[in-house]
C-alpha cells in the first residue's frame, strides 16, 4: 500500500490543558483554572504516556519540541524540569534541537522565563494578539498592552533571541491605524517570527454562540494587505499563510507539520502522526480531551480516545492540505519521502491544478502561483478525497 525507504522527520507535541481564562474566540482544548492544578500529577501522566508511545518510534531522534496549550508558561520551572528531564531520558535528540513553550502576558514574569531559559527552552511564543487595551479587552484576555511589552522585554533579558509575537487582525473595533500600531509595535520589539492571522469565529466557542461585532471584509482585507507589507518591508519573510520570519527563524515544529512530518502528540486532547516503516502505513491517534480523565486513564492505556489509519487517498490529500499552505511549496521528492507514495497518485489532480493557473509543477518542484495562493481552499479541494477525515497537530 505504501513502500518507505525512509521515514519523515520527528517531532513532538506536548499539551497543557490549563488556562488563566478562558478566551471566547478558543476552540483549542483548554480549561480554566479553578482551584489546585493536579500538576505533579499531570505531569507524571504524560511521562506515562511518553513510554506507551515509544514503541511507535524506537531508533528515531526528534528534531522538535513545542508545549502547547492552554497556558504551559503557568508550569512551575521544577514541573518543567522534570518534564524534560524525562523526556531526554527516553528520546534522542538531534543536535541543534528546537524547544518551544507557548507563554502568556500576565501568566508568566522575568524570573521564570530565566529559569525556563536555563531548562533548555530556546523557543518563546507569547500571545500577545493585540497591542491596543481595549481590543484586548474584547478578546477576553487577561493582559494588557503594558504586561505584553514587559513580557517580551523579559524574555529578551531572560536570555531568549529565538521568540514569535502572536498577533490577530479583524478585531472588534480594529481600524486600520490600530492595526497598523500593533504590527510597528511588535516589529519594534525585534522579534524573530511573527504569526499574523485573522479572527475566526469558531463552532463551541462563546463567540459562536454571541458573537462579536467585527470589521467588514473590505476593511479586513485592506489590513491584512497593509500590514504584509509593512512585515516585508521590514524583514520578515511571509513563508506559509500566518507565518512570518526573519532569517533562518522559521518554526522547526510547525514547519514539519506543513511538510506532512511525524510527530507524537502527549497530553489531553493531544494528537500524533507516525509512519511505519515495518507495516508500511501511516496511523493517526489521539488522547481523551479532559484533563482528569486523561490522568485517570493513562496508567491503563484507556487515554487513546481514537486512531484511524490513513488511505492512499488521504495520505495524498492531507501532504497537499499542509505542504501547499507554504509559499514555496515543497520538492516534488518530498512527497515521496514523507507519504510513501509515488506523485503519480496526485498525477491527475496537479495537472488539473496547473491548468487552472493554481500550481506550478515542474521535475524538481511543486508551489502555488499567485492566484492558487489567494484561492488556497479552491486549489486544496483539487486533492480532496470522497470522505476525508482530518485530524491535525497544534499550531501557533
Amino acid at each position: 500500500m505504501f513502500n518507505f525507504t525512509a521515514l519523515p522527520p520527528l517531532g513532538l507535541y506536548i499539551h497543557y490543558p490549563w488556562c488563566v481564562r478562558k478566551c471566547p474566540y478558543c476552540d483549542f482544548n483548554s480549561h480554566e483554572v479553578k482551584g489546585d492544578v493536579p500538576e505533579l500529577a499531570y505531569i507524571n501522566a504524560l511521562v506515562q504516556d511518553l513510554e506507551q508511545d515509544l514503541p511507535l518510534v524506537w531508533g528515531r531522534r526528534i528534531n522538535s519540541i513545542f508545549i502547547g496549550g492552554g497556558t504551559p508558561s503557568l508550569l512551575s520551572p521544577e514541573s518543567l524540569d522534570a518534564l524534560l528531564s524525562s523526556i531526554r531520558a527516553r528520546l534522542a535528540f538531534n543536535p541543534g534541537i528546537e524547544i518551544t513553550l507557548e507563554a502568556n502576558p500576565g501568566a508568566v514574569d522575568y524570573a521564570r522565563f530565566e529559569e525556563f531559559y536555563s531548562l533548555g527552552v530556546n523557543r518563546i511564543s507569547i500571545g500577545v494578539q493585540s497591542f491596543a487595551d481595549h481590543c484586548l479587552q474584547a478578546l477576553g484576555r487577561v493582559h494588557n498592552s503594558q504586561d505584553a511589552v514587559m513580557a517580551i522585554e523579559s524574555a529578551q533579558k531572560a536570555g531568549f533571541t529565538n521568540f514569535n509575537i502572536d498577533l490577530m487582525f479583524g478585531l472588534p473595533g480594529q481600524s486600520m491605524t490600530m492595526a497598523e500600531n500593533d504590527i510597528n509595535t511588535a516589529i519594534a520589539l525585534n522579534p524573530s517570527h511573527i504569526s499574523y492571522y485573522q479572527l475566526t469565529i469558531e463552532p463551541n466557542t462563546l463567540f459562536y454562540n454571541k458573537p462579536p461585532v467585527l470589521p467588514v471584509e473590505e476593511n479586513i482585507y485592506a489590513i491584512q494587505q497593509a500590514c504584509q507589507s509593512k512585515l516585508a518591508e521590514s524583514g520578515f519573510r511571509q513563508y506559509e499563510v500566518s507565518a512570518y520570519a526573519s532569517e533562518n527563524h522559521q518554526c522547526a515544529h510547525n514547519v514539519n507539520y506543513w511538510q506532512f512530518g511525524d510527530y507524537l502528540g502527549i497530553g489531553a486532547g493531544a494528537h500524533a502522526k507516525i509512519s511505519n516503516a515495518s507495516e508500511q502505513n501511516i496511523k493517526r491517534y489521539w488522547k481523551v480531551k479532559h484533563p482528569q480523565d486523561y490522568i485517570g486513564k493513562v496508567a491503563t492505556s484507556g487515554h487513546i480516545s481514537g486512531s484511524r489509519t490513513l488511505s492512499r487517498k488521504e495520505a495524498g490529500f492531507e501532504f497537499m492540505m499542509n505542504a501547499l499552505r507554504l509559499t514555496d511549496g515543497f520538492e516534488t521528492e518530498l512527497f515521496t519521502r514523507h507519504t510513501g507514495l509515488p506523485i503519480l497518485v496526485v498525477e491527475k489532480q496537479l495537472k488539473e491544478a496547473q491548468l487552472r493557473g493554481l500550481i506550478e509543477w515542474d521535475v524538481r518542484k511543486i508551489s502555488p502561483t499567485i492566484q492558487g495562493y489567494q484561492f488556497l481552499n479552491d486549489l486544496l479541494e483539487q486533492f480532496l478525497p470522497d470522505d476525508p477525515q482530518m485530524d491535525g497537530g497544534r499550531l501557533e
